[in-house]
Formats: C-alpha cells, structure tokens, sequence
C-alpha cells in the first residue's frame, strides 16, 4: 500500500522536564540569553531525531515553543498589546507578555480548547504585521541540522483570530472592554487581514522549496454559524493565491467537524485533516458523503490525549476502509490530537508501574512505534499483535463503589436555602464586610520539596516529615495572621500537586516517575493513571488542617479537590462512562468533607478549576456533561449541616456561557477569576443574577510582580458595580503554590491594605 505517515505536536518540554527546568534558570538569571537559545536547540534536536527514527514520510518542524505557541504567532504576527512596546528586546518582551513585568500586566491565560493546556490569548487591538517568518526558520533549521526535507506546523489563521480577543473600547485603565472574537462584528474582517499574511509566509516558504505545510485548525470543530463558515472558505482563497508547488494540510481535532460538508469540499487545499478518535461523526460522515478526488485525507487514528495502547487489528481495518474510499495514494496516517497531551515515554516508567499497568499504556514514544508498525503491517505484512481486551475494574474492582455510583440521584443538593445557610454561617463565622482569603497553597519552597523527596525516598522517616510539615504549617499561619487574612489555609505543603496527592490517597490510581505534561508555559503536571474503581481507604487531609485550626482562633479552611478536577486532570479508564468514574470520586469526597466537619472545621473549600475544560465543543453534548458534573459536586457536600460553608473556586476558563450552571453548583463561596481575564467574567453578573458569596481574584498569580493597591482597588471596584457587597469575598486569583515568599507576602498586603480601605 502507497499510504503515507506523519505525527505532530512531539511533547517540548523533555523527559524530565528539562526545558522548564531551562526557562526558569534564564528567568532567575542563573543562564544568559545565548546558553538558554543553545540548550533549548539540543533539546528540540532530540525532538526531531526521534520523530525520524519513527520512518516518517512528513516529519513536522516548528512546532517547537519555549512558552506558549499562540504567544509565539502573537509576536510573529505583531500582535502585542501597547502595554508591552517599549520593551525593544525580543525575549524580554515575549516572557513579559506571558507573564507580566513592571507596570505591565500579563496577557489573559485561558485554557486551549476542552484540555488542561492553557495558551496566552491574543489582544486583536491593531494591524497585523509579518515580524517573521518561523516555519520558515525552522524548515531552514532542520535543512541546515538534518538535512531533513520537513513539513512546518502552525495554528491556521481562522483559529488564531477565533481564540482572541478584540479591543471594542479602552474606558478603563485595568479593564478595557473586550469581546471575544467571534462574537465581534470585526471577527470576518481580522480573518481575512491576517490571512493575507498567511499568504505572503506561504509564498516565502514556497520560494524555499518546501513541500508540504500543516496549517492547524481545531476551531473548525466548533458549532459554526454559515456567516464563519464564507469567512473561512474566502479567508482561504486569500491564503491559497499563487501557491501551486506546495501542499497545504488543514487539520482539525479533538471532535468531528461542525460543517463537514462545505468545509471538506469548499477549503481551496490539498488535504485535510480529520479526527477518527474523539467519536465515530467523522467516519460516518466520509462513510455517507464520500472524500473528494482532488484532495488528501489526513486520517487521526492514534490517539494524542488518552495514553491506552492502540488496539493495533482494529485501527488496521479502519486504515483499510478509509483507503477504499480515498485510494491509497490519498491517504495519510496520523495522530488525531497533539502529542503533547502525552507524557513522552514509558522508558522511565519500567521497574516504577506494575507490569499489568504498564502494559495497557503508551505514550508519544510508543504512538510513534505504533505508527510505524501499522505503517509496515500495510506496506510489508506482518503479524498484528493481539490487544488485551480485559476490563480495567478486573484490575481493581469494588462491587460496593459500582453499586453507590449506579444509586445516585441527579436532583441531589443542600436541603436549605442559601441565605438561610449563609445567614447562620457569617453569624458563626464571625467575619467582618469584604472577607479576605487566599485560594489554598503557599509557595512549595526548594526545602519544602527537598524534604518531600528526602521522605519519599526513605532518607528521613515518616515522623520526620510529619514534624517537618508541622513546622511550615505553623509558619504559614503567623505569617497569614500577621498580614491581616480573615480566613487562614494550611498551606498545602503535604502536597505535590492537587489532583496527585488525592490520587495517591485513594484506591484505583495509578503514578507515573516522569510522566510530565505541560500545563502552560514551564508548569507540567504528572496525570495520575485511572485504572480501577475509586474508593477511600481513610482520611486523607484531616490530620493537617485539625492542627492548622488548633493554632489560630480564625477559621482554617478544609481544601479537597473536587471530583471534577480530579478526573479531567487524569487520564481515566475508557471502559465506562466518565459520569460514573465522577461519581466515584465524589463519593470518596463526601466521606473526607463528613470527617472535616465532624472535625470541627467550619469552612469546606472544593476546588473545581477543570470544571468548564472538560465541557465538550459541541453545544449537543453540553447539557449531559453539565448535569452529571453539577451532580458529581453536590454529591461531596450535600449532606452537610448549614452553617457549614462550602466553598469552591474555579478559574482560567471562559465560564460566561456557563454562569447558570456554576450557581447550580450551590456553593456558599464561589471564588473565580478576576483579574488576569480582565475582569471578563464579571460581566457575567450584569446579566444574570448571582445572589451566592463570590470570591472575587484582584491579582494574578501567575505574574513575579506584585500588583499595585491601585488595580487591586480597581478590581473590587468593578465587582461592586454587579456583586451584592454582602456576599463579596476577596482573594487571589489562585493558589500560591508557584511564586515564593518574597512576592507572595507583599501582594496579600497590598490587597488586605485595600480591603481595609473599602470597609
């Protein structure tokens, strides 16, 4: 068989995240400029050796980022907001744009697409520009390095414009009023200005003799209006005029195509890509529609989010099928979703994963191995292996958890009203107008980490690091104390990370040594592996919080991960439903909430910051998802007592649209975002009435700078012009975990200086 390979989207950051590791020293000023520019070539060079031991017929090149590749269009394309023009050194003003420097604030992180990876969102606010050209960099690059014929990869121009954002007025200093794009009348118009440029780094790279350019498309997944669906036909046109020597690939993944249709036969490009993976639509749709002659299909058939091995026979027969429909010249073998939603290898994971686990996995290493298998079964024979079909609960199973999950009723909620609740709880709770928290952690100092891997590794004993912990705790609470907080946390230095340490608390989780995937920028995050029924041996946070609380006579919150988080932010089993793994989570939660509250902890945060990732793109799946996700966060804390408050926090995802169904939730507190969005979310309570407590973010976390009292003030400002100030909670836009001391100190004084003001 004629047909051809590609895989794109290779993880960037290493094994061991050695590109994080890299970044961060240049930032510290540990590195110069050039060694940080040498070291990340290595890395990408290893990159690119490996996709060509894969015997690859398109090996993908400048898809390669030392932060954020919608950061890196933004400063090709000259979208860089006014704020951030006086900075004239390339480097210095791209870090700053991702992540804030003197007076300048940091561009808007939102999450990319329904996955954990976060990208920094474009300001549409002027003329685009060609700076440079880097897919033709790249390709030139890997000609000089390899002597590789390549294909660049980069985001097309239809999704790049339909993830920003556009500048409708500048009224205010810290919120000027922004519209998303494709809600803008000037969506068309951007569209069609930046794909003239698309055309002239076509035409460039043409020139230079390149072959083929993979031009990425996920929005076309989305529920597309006919008026977007001509700007993406005729802004192609634009893109495609005079490019006759080069072919053009137009992918689409993470869900089936909204117009498969007019965007199949109507795109002016030689192929197209499309997912096989995320649900059977696609393949219906070229089992129904046919593909067009004149066109090459781009079929996704491995996955790029869930880490399972491929059952290698039926994928074969699908292959097959498809090339009965386009021929086999026609077709092309790829991963339906980037690869970096993957850990890189299983390499690291032999003699740390039990075998039986092991062997149900594979990661971007082993999709590149099975591409090449499949590719030399259909060319040259061969043997197909046999897949395991044995069910992931005969692993670890739980009769009774399966039971308790299948029993719930979705109508489950609190009994008592709201301000009847909230009444009982503030009177409790003895708090003054303005409450001011944090989100949970403080910053995981190199101590703090030292001695957790000096405990993990048996250097030190079990009571040892509990006295260890004991004393940061202690520390963090004079520390919140004397900086003025009214509601205390813990600090969270028990733990590595959010959704691992629950993980590892319960039953049905499985860890991985260095299966590192990137977050944003240097932030990767070790997905726990789901591969069994979900259950709670015993109390997972108590012990720490009890003694927090027994330190201080202000209320100490509880803080528990919820059940949402939990399983977006792991890859879980595909034998059963996700509802039903949620429910198992939740269940396990209720258990710890009933032991906090016994306890004698007075306030219950439950954090659910993937609660709007895991929303699927089509607004058909939508409601199910949001019933069961609702459902799942009532399950942990329904059956508490009234003057228990629950909290909740949720952020960097665009929760607008969804407004109705975060009040569902029925939390006390609801603590979001509110600052790094631009205080977009707080347009959200002009048109719908929120009447819970609303925590509202006034800084950016993800920023070294400390924020001014002024745009703190400005914050708050904004939320009382919408937010009850009764019910308004101040604090952070999220945890602390990532920035140290020296700025975290500061900032929390500045916005307990400007609460006090307020009162």
């Amino acid at each position: 068989m004629g047909i051809k390979t590609t895989l794109f989207g290779y993880p960037k950051i290493g094994i061991k995240r050695e590109l994080k590791n890299l970044v961060e020293a240049y930032w510290e000023s540990k590195i110069p400029e050039n060694e940080l520019y040498r070291q990340a070539e290595d890395l990408n060079m290893r990159r690119i050796t490996r996709l060509v031991e894969a015997d690859l017929d398109y090996i993908p090149v400048n898809d390669f980022s030392l932060y954020d590749f919608i950061l890196d269009l933004s400063t090709m394309f000259g979208v860089i907001p006014e704020r951030f023009k006086n900075l004239k050194d390339g480097l210095t003003r791209y870090f700053a744009m991702a992540r804030g420097q003197g007076n300048a604030v940091a561009g808007e992180m939102t999450k990319w697409f329904d996955t954990n990876y976060h990208y920094i969102v474009p300001e549409l606010n002027g003329k685009f520009r060609l700076l440079k050209n880097r897919p033709l960099e790249s390709y030139r690059w890997a000609r000089q390095r390899f002597g590789l014929e390549t294909k660049p990869v980069i985001i097309g121009p239809f999704t790049y414009v339909y993830l920003g954002k556009i500048y409708e007025s500048k009224k205010e200093r810290y919120f000027p009023d922004m519209k998303k794009a494709p809600e803008s009348p000037r969506f068309g118009e951007l569209v069609h200005d930046l794909a003239a440029l698309y055309n002239r780094v076509l035409k460039e790279l043409q020139a230079e003799g390149v072959r083929a350019v993979q031009l990425d498309e996920p929005a076309l997944v989305y529920d597309l209006s006919d008026e977007q669906i001509k700007t993406l036909i005729d802004s192609y046109n634009s893109v495609m005029a005079g490019i006759e020597h080069v072919e053009i690939f137009v992918h689409t993944y993470y869900e089936s195509l909204s117009a498969f249709v007019p965007v199949v036969t109507g795109l002016p490009v030689q192929g197209i890509g499309l997912d096989f993976v995320a649900d059977d639509a696609n393949y219906r749709n070229i089992r129904k529609y046919g593909f067009p002659k004149d066109k090459k299909l781009i079929a996704g058939v491995l996955a790029g989010r869930s880490p399972w091995k491929t059952d290698i026979r039926n994928t074969i027969e699908l292959v097959k099928e498809l090339a009965g429909i386009t021929g086999n010249d026609r077709l092309i073998l790829s991963n339906a979703a980037p690869l970096f939603h993957l850990p890189i290898s299983l390499e690291q994971e032999k003699g740390h994963l039990d075998d039986s686990i092991l062997q149900m996995l594979s990661f971007a290493d082993e999709r590149l191995d099975e591409m090449k298998l499949i590719k030399n079964i259909l060319t040259k024979g061969g043997e197909i292996p046999e897949y395991n079909r044995r069910s992931f609960a005969e692993r670890q199973g739980n009769v009774n958890v399966q039971k308790a999950a299948s029993e719930i009723k979705e109508d489950i909620r609190r009994p008592h009203p709201f301000n009847e609740r909230y009444r009982k709880q503030m009177t409790r709770l003895k708090l003054p107008r303005f409450p001011v928290t944090t989100i949970g952690s403080f910053p995981q100092t190199a101590e703090v980490r030292k001695r957790r891997s000096e405990y993990s590794s048996g250097k030190i004993s079990a009571g040892e690091y509990e006295s260890f912990i004991k004393s940061r705790i202690a520390e963090v609470i004079r520390i919140q104390e004397d900086i003025g907080l009214d509601v205390l946390v813990h600090g969270e230095f028990e733990r590595s990370d959010m959704v691992e340490y629950f993980g590892q608390m319960m039953k049905g989780f499985a860890f991985t040594r260095n299966g590192w995937v990137q977050s944003y920028g240097s932030r990767c995050v070790r997905p726990p592996i789901i591969y069994g029924d979900i259950w709670r041996p015993a109390p997972m946070t108590v012990k720490e919080v009890v003694y927090a609380q027994s330190l201080t006579e202000k209320p100490v919150k509880g803080m528990l991960t919820g059940p949402v988080t939990i399983l977006n932010w792991s890859f879980y089993r595909n034998d059963i439903p996700k509802k039903e793994i949620a429910y198992q989570i939740a269940l396990a939660l209720k258990e710890e909430v009933s032991d906090l509250e016994s306890s004698g902890i007075r306030i219950i945060q439950i954090d659910e910051p993937a609660f709007r990732e895991g929303l699927p793109l089509k607004k058909s799946k939508q409601k199910d998802y949001l019933t069961w996700a609702i459902t799942a966060f009532r399950i942990t804390n329904a059956h508490v007592r009234e003057e228990t408050q629950i909290q909740a926090h949720l952020c960097y995802s665009e929760f607008n649209e969804i407004i109705d169904s975060i009040y569902a939730m029925d939390s006390d507190v609801m603590q979001i975002e509110g600052y790094r969005n631009r205080g977009d979310i707080l347009g959200s309570f002009e048109k719908f009435r929120y009447d819970h407590g609303v925590g509202i973010g006034v800084y950016d976390v993800h920023s070294p700078r400390t924020p001014g009292t002024e745009e703190i003030r400005a914050v708050i400002m904004r939320a009382l012009k919408t937010i009850n100030e009764d019910l308004l909670w101040i604090n952070p836009d999220c945890g602390l975990k990532t920035r140290t001391f020296e700025d975290v100190i500061p900032s929390l004084r500045n916005m307990v200086a400007v609460t006090r003001s307020l009162r």
